[in-house]
């Protein structure tokens, strides 16, 4: 294989993750259309049977941390195409923080922290539920304009873009809404 090829196969790796991406902010999106915001413990409590609901909540909990995981694996691989060496996830996060892609490693690690614990945490107090979920909504701002910073960056510094344009309007109106009127 040529370094040619080597570095088409980069390019076209990052490609896919960035639709990814742009994937995972439309999913995100309309499970969260289907929840009644914010969240109280008593709606929970009184609603605790009605599957759609929970089905749409059990959905924002692994979008959301589907964005992130995805959004973490595409900065970790961009920084291959664009040579710069980051041994360590704080040390991408502090890169992409000096690029302006994350507001702070403290917000990239609060999202973290909450998307971790939904992972482990399987709570029946629906006060705490909607905490949770309130939480992760509060959250997602944030986590939508990274994914759109990171977008155009990859486009502008290493000129790639998305492997198909199947969720790219979706994800420019998404984001750009981000920028305009946070949720």
């Amino acid at each position: 294989m040529t370094t040619a090829q080597i570095l088409q196969d980069q390019r076209q790796h990052l490609a896919g993750l960035i639709e990814a991406i742009q994937r995972c902010v439309y999913f995100l999106d309309c499970s969260a259309r289907e929840v009644p915001w914010p969240l109280s413990g008593e709606h929970l409590s009184q609603h605790k049977k009605d599957n759609g609901l929970f089905e749409a909540l059990a959905a924002v909990n692994e979008r959301f941390a589907k964005l992130q995981d995805t959004l973490g694996s595409a900065m970790r691989h961009s920084l291959i195409l664009s040579g710069e060496q980051a041994d360590s996830f704080i040390k991408v996060l502090a890169l992409f923080e000096k690029y302006g892609v994350v507001s702070s490693i403290e917000s990239w690690q609060l999202a973290r922290t909450a998307r971790n614990l939904a992972a482990h945490d399987y709570e029946t107090d629906y006060d705490r539920v909607a905490e949770h979920f309130n939480t992760l909504r509060s959250l997602m701002p944030e986590q939508l304009v990274m994914a759109r910073r990171f977008v155009h960056y990859s486009a502008e510094q290493l000129g790639v873009g998305p492997q198909g344009s199947d969720f790219a309007e979706e994800f420019k109106a998404i984001t750009e809404q981000q920028n305009h009127n946070p949720l």
